[in-house]
């Protein structure tokens, strides 16, 4: 309707436009910093590093990544000096006006050449995070195996392209300290660095949510950054200062999704199955540690994917390179794990001339089985049901065998792709015990109950559910529902909206502290064990009248059952899986060496499905995501800059791009989720490039091993076998 207000929509009295000097080498010393005498400098705000109150870091995982370069930088477009003035134009143009120069150093550009170590550009090994996840004898598993299949996977990075790009607007007082609005997923995140970058009291920061335009994991870890670098010019002009970035800004200097190359050693006996699982994962981190470690974490637990293996061993590590730092995107490391083993099972049955559909079969995951870490299926697992009906819905076998009769007569090569996969659900291992999630209800003097979350909506529906759970469990129509503004002086931290737990972890805090608010009502207020709407609001104003307000607050308790032990990396991994398989119909041009996705498939059980049409939207956009991640989306580097960051060369599917997607859920409900919810976000991003590969392989009879899948990559690699081809037929 238009009625929504984006960060550049608003503006503050006396408002100044902010803008970043940023490095235009990958790796060196900073020798100078000169502003051209030709500009009136005392019209600008200029901030360095010395100009920060507190640390000058961001405050994630590790502190490693500063706020501002302080005499070196380690990767291009990384931010130097911050410039405000009343003109917008006026900023912009003096960027050209500030001069650097520096002193290059040795670069690292690859995992191979961080790996080898030749140039160390972190720590004292370039190595971010490393895990090892062990579960039986894998190592005295080759002897008793048929078949020994290997195989190395590699997926490029990729960009978020939410619609709205980074924004974000500051004030700083001295009483007040700092107030930032801006375009992001987690206030708390950005709350805790503030804190840090200006060594205030937590009081005295304070930062809002604005209508987020989008985000899948890219305004996570970011919007710190940037919410710094706003309130610091805001400090030193004394306005309030507005940041927000053009596309081709945000393309070169934001994260993107973690590049990976993934190493599969698998042992089968006659039948099958998987008698062990050799993993090495490596991802590329970029020059500073942000959320690598666990994203990298997530890539390790998934890796085996949803099979059940007597003998496994995950070797996983994230390297630091000179470009920008990766981070967190939509499925947080699964994808590319997913990737990895999906690719590798349809090699595995290539190689052992077994059905690939079977072969998965057999090995998957049942109730009562074992994880990798050694984690129980107390919840039931139907996989086998998932897969039935993919086969069903998709006509999967009576299209490969007519695709192919028809390939071998025509140059369009058509096939038939399948990934079976999971997502954990909530944070990784201790993750949520650790955050301690607090969410609520609360009722307002007008007459209307609020969901006290810091839980952001950009898109996804976090609204729409939040509302919707709170109503059911007060028993009020969601009219009488709102929620409270996503305003770090009035919501409770209820934690990050990330990793698919919004609908689960942060859904049930909400139900539980609806149900002990009308609990307390009927304790306190004489509210009867069925009311109406109007009963219900009067017994709210008389237990006002008597306590002063209206709320109710719940504290996140795990699971039964539920316990990590983060030495041992071992344990309940998640509290909960959402289970899905894609099937892919794909078609190749063998003329053009393009391929297209004709038609998709996704069946998944995620729980108790709370609103059908959020649920199947989530679906559609990540199937649409992955489509991208698997044959269009690639990122060019050159010297450690992104080359093609603007979108008439990124590549993304348009609506013509994107085929008809079919999505069916079977619903088993989680006790412990939100009305029965577990995830839904993030599950639909893993299994698309997979499942479109083993497409392009079943119809061509040749595999790849790496996305981005373009064109030139088809055409070597097909050329290179119709070559072999007609030298064998000769």
């Amino acid at each position: 309707m238009g009625r929504a207000r984006y960060v550049d929509d608003i503006e503050r009295e006396g408002m100044w436009h902010g803008a970043t000097v940023r490095s235009n080498i990958p790796r060196g010393l900073v020798r100078s910093i000169e502003f051209d005498p030709r500009i009136n400098w005392g019209e600008f705000a200029v901030v360095t590093a010395a100009d920060i109150p507190g640390k000058n870091h961001i405050q994630l995982i590790f502190s490693d990544q500063p706020c501002l370069a302080d005499g070196s930088v380690n990767h291009c477009e990384e931010a130097i000096v911050l410039l405000a003035h009343p003109s917008r134009q006026r900023v912009r143009e003096a960027l050209d006006a500030v001069h650097i120069e520096y002193e290059p150093l040795p670069t690292v550009f690859t995992i191979e050449e961080s790996e080898r170590g030749d140039v160390i550009v972190w720590g004292t090994d370039n190595v971010l995070k490393s895990f090892l996840l062990e579960k039986g004898e894998v190592d005295q598993a080759w002897d008793k195996a048929v078949h020994v299949v290997e195989g190395e996977y590699r997926t490029g990075a990729q960009e978020h392209l939410y619609i709205e790009n980074n924004g974000m607007i500051a004030e700083y007082s001295q009483s007040e300290g700092v107030t930032v609005w801006g375009s992001l997923q987690c206030p708390y995140y950005v709350h805790k660095s503030l804190v840090a970058v200006f060594g205030l009291p937590e009081d005295k920061v304070r930062v809002i949510q604005t209508e987020t335009g989008g985000a899948f994991g890219g305004k996570e870890d970011f919007p710190s950054i940037l919410a710094s670098h706003a309130a610091l010019l805001a400090m030193k002009s004394g306005r309030p200062v507005k940041m927000v970035y053009d596309r081709l800004e945000d393309l070169a200097a934001t994260p993107k999704r973690h590049p990976s190359r993934i190493r599969h050693r698998t042992a089968v006996d006659a039948a099958g199955k998987l008698l062990a699982m050799d993993i090495e994962i490596a991802t590329d981190g970029g020059a500073y540690s942000t959320l690598s470690s666990t994203v990298l974490s997530r890539a390790t637990l998934h890796s085996p994917g949803p099979y059940v293996c007597p003998n496994v061993r995950v070797r996983s590590r994230a390297f630091a390179t000179n470009t920008v730092p990766y981070g967190a995107f939509r499925g947080f490391g699964a994808p590319q794990a997913i990737f990895a083993v999906e690719r590798h099972m349809d090699e595995i049955a290539a190689a052992i001339a077994m059905d690939p559909v079977e072969l998965r079969r057999i090995n998957f995951l049942r109730d009562g089985d074992t994880t990798a870490t050694e984690q129980v299926m107390r919840e039931p697992v139907i996989l086998d049901k998932l897969l039935d009906r993919a086969l069903e819905e998709s006509d999967y076998y009576a299209k490969k065998a007519r695709f192919a009769r028809e390939n071998s007569a025509s140059a369009i090569k058509r096939g038939m792709g399948i990934a079976a996969f999971f997502h954990g659900s909530g944070f990784t291992g201790s993750g949520e015990r650790y955050l301690n999630s607090l969410a609520g209800v609360d009722v307002t003097s007008e007459g209307k109950a609020r969901v006290l979350v810091s839980s952001t909506e950009f898109g996804q529906g976090t609204n729409t559910v939040l509302t919707q759970i709170a109503a059911e469990a007060l028993g009020l129509e969601t009219t009488d529902l709102v929620m409270a503004p996503p305003d770090t002086r009035i919501v409770p931290n209820s934690g990050p909206t990330v990793a698919s737990r919004t609908a689960m972890v942060v859904g049930r805090l909400i139900q539980r502290a609806s149900t002990q608010l009308v609990d307390t009502l009927r304790d306190a207020a004489e509210l009867s064990e069925v009311f109406t709407r109007d009963e219900f609001f009067a017994a709210c104003e008389r237990y006002r009248a008597l306590h002063g307000e209206v709320v109710s607050l719940c504290r996140y308790e795990p699971p039964p059952n539920i316990f990590w032990d983060d030495q041992k990396y071992r344990g309940e991994a998640y509290p909960a899986y959402a289970w899905s398989v894609h099937v892919a119909q794909v078609a190749v041009d063998t003329v053009t060496y393009s391929a297209e996705v004709e038609e998709f498939w996704a069946v998944q059980e995620v729980g108790r499905v709370l609103n059908p049409v959020l649920a199947g939207g989530q679906v559609e956009g990540g199937v649409a995501q992955g489509i991208g991640y698997a044959l269009y989306e690639k990122v060019l580097w050159q010297n450690g800059r992104m080359a093609n960051n603007q979108m008439t060369n990124y590549i993304m599917p348009t609506a013509e791009d994107v085929p008809p997607i079919h999505v069916y859920f079977e619903e088993i409900p989680f006790d412990h989720g939100g009305f029965g919810a577990k995830g839904v976000g993030e599950l639909p991003h893993d299994g698309p490039a997979p499942a479109i590969l083993n497409a392009i392989m079943n119809a061509t009879g040749v595999g790849f091993y790496s996305i981005p899948l373009m064109p030139e990559d088809m055409l070597a690699k097909l050329a290179a076998s119709h070559a072999i081809e007609e030298s064998v037929s000769v």
